[in-house]
């Protein structure tokens, strides 16, 4: 295994074989190797969208005081948003064969996408496993107290490492299987707590807990829907990038993408919403899950164990494409233990307390990537990385920093006066609570506005590429 990967990557074979190991890491998928249909991308987003913690999300509609017609639209739009620019980037991966996270290399230089992929992705990778592997991990416990919670995670995250191991057709295959199994699922979760809920419809509440007014609240619950999306933003072309390269699959792959993603985060974010006035406070997740679904808490209880799998699959996977991109001279198999060993220590400190400290991982990494999001859409529409024959600039190791890293520092910097978490809150969220977060939209925009002013003018270089340098490849 050398310690680059290329752009110009040699057959190695792979084609849609299921229980072959992946041979390619980061490296440009050669046209001989593209395969599958667009309509993949329905599936694995569907049932990644698949999960317990969205509904969690809808719940907090009833804490801001938003009536249910204001909640159901505030979901709805976020919702909608996230899924647009999902399928931008999924449509991308589809063009250009190469990893969200590489494409980043663009923008913001060979080195200088080091400290996004580092501290956003990676964190966001492991992060997300943790998250997922936890109420996996709490859906066994419940259904089988005899069985420790430490145990339960390690079951759990041992079959998710084996699932990323083989990698990207595993992966499509079994989220096919999964989107089937989790929809009906889901649709029974949904109905029994409902069924059994006390309250269902409310009203504008002006005493509720987090009352900031219709508005601000409106567009925080918006925020929140978007942010989960936002979190998938650096990892969308990942599962896109082996689909044939031809208009017609790009934009079907990119419209699949925008409808699996819209309708999972709406669905349950509504269903959530509607939950959420018979939501006790304090109740963790899956306590709240087991009181509301009744004598089928069973059921629900494993369909929220499986739906970790649908997750972690993709959190893993993404989480050691974001190791390679480092250039850290491991094999990509390699990285996935790594993210499964530190996803699961990780659950073991964070169970407790999960939905606080759930909400904090989410949006803190949300306000990280929109404006890394920003400089990478900017690239390929007004920067010219449509053009396929500027796929090799990914892999050139003397372009260390480009501009696209200021619109992301400047975004990042612009935005941490309207953060809103439970540990820190900026100057204009204590001061102004009533406008809501408006942290993605400020750094999206402020990156958005940089980028344009900088994007034409030279980065940072050194010395001659290395031929030998070019060719090298990493493998799984």
């Amino acid at each position: 295994m050398s310690d680059t990967p290329s752009a110009d990557t040699a057959d190695r074979q792979y084609r849609s074989k299921i229980a072959a190991v992946e041979p390619y890491g980061v490296d440009h998928i050669p046209d001989v190797e593209r395969h599958g249909t667009a309509r993949s991308q329905f599936s694995i987003w569907f049932a990644a969208g698949m999960n317990f913690p969205i509904m969690v999300l809808g719940f907090s509609a009833v804490s801001f005081g938003l009536s249910l017609t204001s909640a159901v639209s505030a979901i709805v739009a976020g919702s909608l948003i996230g899924a647009v620019v999902m399928g931008v980037l999924s449509q991308m991966g589809a063009r250009l064969g190469v990893p969200q996270q590489i494409q980043a290399r663009g923008p913001l230089g060979f080195f200088g996408n080091f400290i996004p992929v580092a501290y956003i992705n990676i964190f966001a990778g492991i992060g997300w496993a943790a998250v997922t592997i936890i109420l996996g991990a709490q859906a066994l416990h419940e259904l089988a107290p005899g069985i420790p919670f430490w145990l339960s995670a390690l079951v759990l995250v041992s079959i998710q490492l084996v699932v990323a191991v083989f990698g990207y057709n595993m992966i499509h295959f079994l989220q096919k299987i999964l989107s089937f199994v989790l929809f009906f699922g889901f649709v029974l979760i949904t109905v029994v707590s409902i069924v059994n809920s006390d309250t269902l419809g409310f009203d504008a509440d002006t005493s509720a807990p987090f009352y900031i007014g219709g508005v601000g609240g409106w567009i925080t619950v918006a925020g929140f829907f978007m942010s989960f999306l936002i979190a998938w933003w650096p990892f969308a072309s990942d599962y896109s990038r082996y689909l044939p390269d031809d208009d017609k699959t790009a934009t079907r792959a990119g419209l699949y993408t925008l409808a699996g993603n819209f309708l999972t985060l709406s669905w349950l974010g509504i269903a959530g919403a509607l939950l959420g006035a018979s939501a006790v406070t304090g109740e963790e997740p899956i306590g709240a899950l087991a009181r509301l679904t009744g004598s089928w808490a069973p059921v629900a209880l494993i369909v929220v164990m499986l739906s970790s799998f649908s997750q972690n699959f993709l959190n893993v996977y993404g989480g050691a494409i974001s190791v390679q991109t480092l250039r850290i001279p491991v094999s990509r198999r390699t990285a996935v233990v790594v993210i499964c060993v530190l996803a699961y220590v990780i659950s073991l400190w964070a169970g407790e307390g999960f939905e606080a400290k759930f909400k904090n991982f989410l949006f803190l990494g949300a306000y990280l990537i929109a404006p890394f999001g920003a400089a990478l859409l900017l690239d390929y529409f007004v920067g010219g990385r449509k053009d396929k024959t500027r796929i090799e600039e990914l892999y050139d190791e003397t372009r260390i920093v480009n501009w696209g890293f200021a619109a992301w520092v400047v975004g990042v910097v612009a935005s941490i006066p309207f953060w809103n978490l439970s540990f820190y809150k900026g100057w204009v969220t204590v001061h102004h609570p009533e406008w809501g977060d408006l942290t993605y939209i400020v750094g999206f925009a402020v990156a958005a506005v940089v980028y344009m002013l900088t994007y034409m003018l030279p980065g940072l270089r050194r010395g001659t590429k290395s031929t030998t340098t070019q060719k090298a490849s990493v493998t799984s």
